[in-house]
């Protein structure tokens, strides 16, 4: 006789074994190859079994999940929606601390982080799961599957802040997949870099509610937020979840004062009308700063998306206008290679002052976090 999570464990490797051809191997991402990085690694061969924070105990056996708005209501030997916590006999557990699935060393404007460390590596981690299901994710393979799906490493805190420093990563990047999932594992891992020398910050939806995220924040040095659209209807039918909850986290970690960066994915007649970029970009001058960075990025039909063409070029060009028109500061477009708003123009001169081409930086004019050329002061994280 086995039990119930041994069983899950056995059929989804037979399932898994079809696919396993898609999902991310950690040897080809750690510098030097797989021989030299990741032939010692441990394999996990089971999940993890830590008890949860920030649930509550109901009656008859049943919790309550605290960490996300969905609240998850979860009978025994059952999971919540993100399918990485488990209710046993009234317990929660996170099966996924210390094991991520993914690993990679990107650099920091790759997250895309542009005032954070630039020209500087990030130690990129995530494990399997999501608290939502957005039918345009680039990652849904290991962000759509239960975490027995995937093919586990057996990495703790102090394991993963040591690779960074290893590997001479100033940060450690929680990305790919959903971080606020892994939520215990991200919060231990960014005391351990702290404890190391090196920064943590979380590449997320903020789909998360307040106190667990004033909790986390503390741990935390930057959160770059995907703010997927300015519309409820969006969220509900196209990302599984609520807008009104990210904007709530996104002030609470602008007034915690921790580095903020919001991208905005401009799908073609989704969420790319004119008005909703206006009231958007309206809500952050009036609720955060001007001086938080936005980034427009360019949709690549990819997953359940693919009846959708990549974003027209004008497009982009009209939507930064109309947020410069806002009285946003720093306005980007991503994934439009050599496009003159890669770069960082000062608010006040408007001379570069970082100069990029594609992860590849050139000229720099900052210092001391002051524009080179007018003294105007450059908000960041630049050292």
């Amino acid at each position: 006789m086995i039990d119930r999570r041994k069983f899950i464990i056995r059929c989804a490797q037979c399932t898994s074994a079809i696919t396993a051809s898609t999902f991310l191997d950690l040897g080809a991402f750690i510098p030097g190859g797989a021989e030299s990085a990741v032939a010692g690694l441990p394999r996990a061969e089971d999940l993890s079994h830590v008890e949860a924070r920030h649930y509550r105990k109901l009656d008859e056996l049943e919790v309550e999940c605290g960490i996300c708005p969905r609240k998850c209501r979860v009978s025994p030997l059952e999971r919540g929606y993100c399918g990485t916590r488990e209710n046993e006999n009234g317990k929660y557990y996170t099966l996924v601390y210390s094991r991520p699935c993914s690993l990679n060393i990107d650099p920091i404007e790759k997250k895309p982080l542009f005032h954070f460390l630039p020209g500087t590596n990030a130690f990129s981690m995530a494990t399997a799961g999501c608290n939502v299901n957005c039918k345009f994710c680039q990652n849904w393979n290991i962000s759509q599957v239960r975490p027995e799906q995937v093919e586990n490493y057996l990495l703790t805190p102090d394991d993963i802040a040591r690779m960074a420093v290893s590997y001479d990563c100033p940060t450690i990047a929680y990305t790919y997949s959903e971080p606020v999932i892994f939520y215990e594992y991200m919060y231990d891992c960014s005391v351990k870099g702290h404890d190391n020398n090196v920064h943590s910050v979380a590449i997320t939806g903020a789909y998360i509610m307040p106190e667990p995220l004033k909790e986390l924040l503390d741990a935390l040095d930057g959160v770059k937020v995907d703010l997927k659209a300015f519309s409820e209807d969006f969220y509900r039918d196209y990302v599984r979840g609520e807008l009104q909850p990210v904007l709530d986290a996104i002030k609470i970690i602008h007034n915690q004062q921790k580095w903020l960066e919001l991208v905005y994915l401009v799908i073609p007649t989704l969420n790319d009308k004119e008005d909703e970029m206006k009231r958007m970009c309206n809500w952050i001058s009036r609720e955060l700063s001007p001086d938080v960075p936005l980034h427009l990025t360019r949709f690549h039909p990819m997953y359940l998306m693919k009846n959708l063409p990549s974003t027209p070029r004008d497009t982009l060009f009209k939507l930064h206008e109309i947020a410069r028109e806002a009285g946003l500061n720093y306005v980007y477009i991503g994934n439009v290679p050599g496009n003159k708003y890669e770069h960082t123009y000062c608010p006040q001169c408007g001379k570069i002052l970082i100069e990029r081409y594609g992860y590849r930086l050139g000229e720099r004019n900052i210092t001391d976090s002051r524009c080179k050329f007018c003294d105007t002061k450059i908000p960041g994280v630049w050292a």
